[in-house]
């Protein structure tokens, strides 16, 4: 079937390429200008991930009617004096031209709110006013229904308030004075988003065209993949727009789909136009020059064909693997999880289809001219290195020399390799998961400021880390808040205060111990209704929901690979070294993320604070684990099909192995090599839990390219060559049946 589709898209590639070319202009358009007045960067979301949960629970009883259809901004003003007249006069014409705005509801000054009948701060201004009396936040409530805040509303806002932060610098030149709040917020973190993805595929398109050129040595053929590339990521956005109307997208959903699509595609381009490379050459040198115009055309076609059927079902199975390792994430709770698993599937589907439809119709236009020299191989001097490092693969080379060296000693060099990857990953046996960074508003976002100063000046502003939810008496609230306050990492809580029916208390707690203290609080649980919540709270719900969906998807991830891999191979052997190798492989990328972030030895190179660091984001570790586990079989695939090839070809174990990765060696190091630099492109950007996942994921795949397929695997199955294609005789006939085969 792939044979024929392969030939077929070759020969009709204009009406193929037509296709495409409408289908991506339909997809840019839809993302980037969009089909309903809003495009896909309008449509992201920043709220973070949610689950069900007590902190939750305790959130919705202290939600009233009021203020649930709202939003606001504020203005901040810090190191001011009070008392001057003239910041009063600039406050109060501020609050009555915001009330005349059609959806403004509601303007607190706090300088407008009278003390209390003994001369004492009225509670109500409180949170608005710095403790020492040297700032203040003017607070004006928006209405948003169904929380979709008009635009123009927001802009006329923040246009008065800024008006007001201009005329509070004039009177004081030296205040700190921001404008800001959670839309604006959003609509930072959704524009640092979109320059990190800019910036990311800046670093590494030019850098894998620069790659592909040394592999290929021409623009032709490196050109293939990257036209692949970029059809998958204008694919990814529109599929994503789409998906933007079924369910909330994330910024990071936007992040972490682009990346992944862009590494997959370049893979299977390279894999597919080097293949065709290879089968067309064999078939031009058996057939001779004596050929025709005519006859060469169609010895194209079926290197086309061949490709498809060999390199191009590998592509097929390998994105499987990767579709299939995603979709195990659909069993965790967090919308932007699923988010993440679908828009993942989508795009993986779409780098198949590039792979095994746009690429061999573009080898349909330009097949017969890739035989050719490339430019490049003309320059005095660069010629011969291109040729060396050339994309087709002597019988006889660094690889295959290589294998023969560990070979003689498979099972020490096996044990000297995975103590390697033990100790790499020996810093995550000290990881501490945790949500709850303070770094995650990086310095590139336009509200960094505001939320620096809130968070530094108005504590009783900013949303609690901790807060004590109960329904009981008064005094029963006050005994369990005093009881808190003895608790370690516990810096004092405030008086009950009834809101919505509910008695509640702010817990102040130690930074980063917030996670610590929640456990600690909800181990006891007092005789009246009694909840804990606030945003460590949220954090601890969101880390327990994953645990509790871990073991399910790693029996789905882990099942579904074992399975094709059988169907692949025949054994049973390979598949159970495959994951055991895997998973090792997987603990030393998680080992240099714990060492790089938690313990913030990359914190100069990469610009973050890491005192502010409590742990490892767990959106980054299940992400990194799935997408690491995905990649990981995608070169295992590739280095499977050809030893395979090989051994069904009449080749002793031992020597299929050898053979199997000198074929496939330059490939596979060259592959990991373009994913690392888009990897590592991504890890340069403003957003935290892109660094973590750029360089984490970086990681896995140089570690698995390197040490783990080069070593590591070839040594395994040297070592277990005798039972290395041995199944139970009772699933013969299910690989006879269903079983893949190139």
């Amino acid at each position: 079937m792939l044979r024929t589709l392969g030939i077929l898209i070759a020969r009709h590639r204009f009406t193929s390429l037509l296709l495409w070319a409408l289908t991506i202009a339909a997809c840019v358009a839809t993302a980037l200008i969009g089909v309903t007045g809003e495009n896909l960067f309008q449509r992201l979301s920043s709220a973070g991930p949610t689950v069900e949960g007590e902190a939750s629970q305790a959130a919705n009883l202290l939600q009233g009617t009021e203020g649930a259809d709202t939003e606001s901004l504020s203005l901040l003003i810090h190191d001011v004096d009070l008392s001057a007249p003239d910041l009063g006069l600039i406050l109060t014409a501020a609050t009555t031209d915001l009330l005349e705005v059609d959806g403004v509801t509601e303007v607190i000054n706090p300088l407008a709110i009278p003390p209390l009948p003994d001369g004492s701060p009225n509670p109500a201004a409180m949170p608005l006013l710095v403790p020492d009396g040297t700032g203040l936040l003017l607070n004006a409530q928006m209405v948003a229904p169904d929380g979709d805040l008009s635009d123009d509303l927001l802009g006329e806002v923040e246009e008065r308030l800024g008006v007001a932060a201009d005329e509070v610098r004039q009177l004081e030149p030296d205040a700190t004075v921001e404008v800001g709040g959670t839309p604006l917020l959003v609509e930072s973190l959704v524009a640092v988003a979109e320059a990190d993805l800019q910036k990311g595929e800046l670093i590494a398109l030019p850098i894998a065209l620069l790659v592909m050129l040394v592999i290929f040595g021409g623009f032709l053929a490196a050109g293939i993949p990257l036209i692949g590339a970029l059809a998958s990521i204008a694919g990814a956005l529109g599929a994503l727009f789409g998906f933007s109307y079924l369910m909330e997208i994330d910024t990071t959903v936007l992040n972490v789909i682009t990346v992944i699509g862009l590494g997959l595609s370049i893979d299977y381009g390279l894999l597919i136009v080097s293949r065709f490379r290879e089968e067309f050459r064999a078939l031009v040198e058996r057939a001779g020059d004596s050929e025709t115009r005519t006859e060469r055309h169609e010895l194209m076609l079926q290197a086309v064909g061949i490709t498809a059927d060999t390199a191009g079902r590998t592509v097929l199975y390998s994105g499987l693997t990767f579709a299939i390792a995603t979709v195990g994430l659909l069993v965790f709770e967090p919308t932007i999880i699923r988010a993440i698993a679908i828009g993942a599937v989508s795009v993986v589907l779409i780098a198949i289809l590039t792979a095994l439809v746009l690429v061999p119709a573009l080898l349909g236009y330009f097949g017969e001219r890739l035989l050719k020299p490339g430019l490049l191989t003309r320059i005095p001097g660069l010629g011969p290195l291109l040729t060396r490092f050339g994309d087709v693969a002597p019988r006889e080379g660094v690889f295959s020399r290589l294998t023969r060296r560990v070979q003689r000693a498979p099972v020490l060099v096996a044990l000297g390799g995975i103590a390697v990857l033990l100790l790499l990953g020996s810093p995550a046996l000290n990881i501490n998961v945790s949500s709850g960074g303070a770094d995650a508003i990086p310095k590139a976002s336009t509200q960094y400021g505001f939320v620096t100063a809130l968070n530094d000046h108005f504590p009783l502003a900013t949303a609690p880390l901790v807060q004590l939810v109960s329904d009981t008496d008064e005094a029963s609230a006050a005994a369990l808040a005093e009881e808190v306050a003895t608790l370690p990492n516990v810096t004092g809580t405030t008086p009950p205060a009834l809101v919505n029916g509910h008695w509640v208390s702010r817990v102040d707690v130690d930074q980063n111990a917030g996670p610590a203290v929640v456990r600690e609080i909800r181990d006891y649980r007092p005789d009246f209704d009694h909840w804990v919540g606030g945003m460590d709270a949220a954090s601890v719900d969101y880390v327990d929901s994953l645990v509790a969906g871990a073991p399910w998807a790693a029996l789905i991830i882990a099942g579904a690979t074992f399975l094709l891999l059988f169907l692949m191979t025949g054994s049973v052997v390979i598949p159970l070294t495959a994951l055991v190798i895997s998973v090792i492989s997987l603990g030393a990328s998680v080992g240099i993320l714990v060492w790089g972030f938690q313990e913030g030895n990359l914190a100069g190179l990469l610009d973050f604070d890491a005192d502010t660091i409590a742990g490892v984001d767990p959106l980054v570790l299940t992400l990194v684990l799935t997408f690491g586990f995905g990649l990981a079989m995608d070169y295992e695939m590739f280095l499977l099909a050809r030893i395979k090839e090989h051994y069904e070809a009449g080749e002793a174990t031992r020597l299929a192995i050898e053979t199997g990765l000198q074929s496939s060696g330059r490939i596979i190091s060259s592959a990991a090599l373009i994913i690392v630099i888009v990897f590592a492109g991504f890890a340069t950007g403003n957003l935290l839990q892109m660094k973590q996942i750029g360089v984490a994921l970086a990681v896995a795949v140089l570690l698995d390219a390197t040490l783990v397929r080069t070593i590591v695997v070839p040594t395994v199955m040297t070592s277990l060559e005798k039972g290395l294609w041995w199944a139970p005789r009772w699933l013969h006939p299910i690989y006879a049946r269903f079983g893949m085969r190139e």
